[in-house]
């Protein structure tokens, strides 16, 4: 559970806010609004792991799956500073 935690700790830290959870409890959806789209975060934790969803042109969804919280902070502060479109 703490790993679950840990994601989620991630991920509000760079901008993510709760949208929902399924009924069962096994998967959060996370959000964050950007200038083009919406990025998403999927906590599962029947996987324990974290599935990041962006779109980096119009129609073009890309996803990064991890499956340690600290790899995701990682990538999240290498992509930070990449120019955004």
């Amino acid at each position: 559970m703490q790993k679950l935690q840990d994601f989620q700790i991630a991920a509000r830290n760079n901008g993510f806010v709760d949208v929902e959870e399924t009924d069962d409890g096994t998967v959060l959806w996370m959000r964050k609004p950007t200038a083009s789209a919406e990025d998403r975060v999927c906590i599962d934790s029947l996987t324990n792991s974290a599935t990041v969803f962006w779109a980096s042109i119009p129609w073009k969804i890309n996803s990064k799956t991890f499956r340690v919280a600290s790899a995701l902070q990682d990538w999240f502060v290498s992509t930070s500073k990449l120019p955004q479109p």
